[in-house]
């Protein structure tokens, strides 16, 4: 499994372990607004946690959460991703994620956390580009993507939600 370390954070793939954390995180309205627009139950987190699991297994990529290296405090969630949503246009690139605890949004750890997933992409995924979708509401995770290098390609409807679809080239490593 791929553990990756920055300056302040280590990202480690999605374990059982992080069950009671990701209750939380998805139990928050702050944080669920944009992505679901609505808090998840437990049930619905256990499924989200058993695909995170089996996406490892699958595509030997997935989500990793983020914890403070110094204080083990669980900051969120960054992954690249293989979801075959159905969106038109449909993705054609590994998709990347992200999302912050509130209580640590404003801090920089989400942005560290990405830079990392998306140097592990660059580095070790063929693909020549990465995308995202983001809700257009989401101001501070629009403002993330552009910051690491996303740039606007589309709009779609996801189950019933406009979004906006994002692309990034892949970074030339060396």
């Amino acid at each position: 499994m791929i553990v990756l370390v920055t300056d302040r954070l280590t990202l480690s793939p999605v374990a059982v372990g992080d069950m009671e954390a990701l209750s939380a995180l998805w139990a928050n309205e702050g944080f669920t607004r944009h992505i679901m627009g609505r808090a998840l139950s437990e049930e619905e987190v256990w499924f989200r946690l058993l695909r995170d699991l089996g996406h490892w297994q699958a595509k030997g990529y997935g989500n990793w959460s983020i914890r403070e290296t110094a204080t083990g405090a669980y900051v969120g969630s960054v992954g690249v991703l293989d979801y075959r949503r159905e969106i038109d246009p449909p993705f054609d690139a590994p998709e990347l994620g992200w999302g912050a605890a509130p209580a640590f949004q404003g801090r920089g750890m989400a942005q560290e956390a990405l830079q990392a997933a998306l140097a592990w992409t660059d580095a070790y995924r063929p693909e020549p580009r990465t995308v995202c979708m983001i809700s257009p509401e989401n101001t501070p995770s629009v403002r993330l993507a552009e910051r690491v290098g996303y740039r606007t390609y589309g709009e779609a409807d996801y189950k019933g939600s406009r979004v906006v679809l994002y692309e990034r080239p892949r970074a030339s490593i060396g």
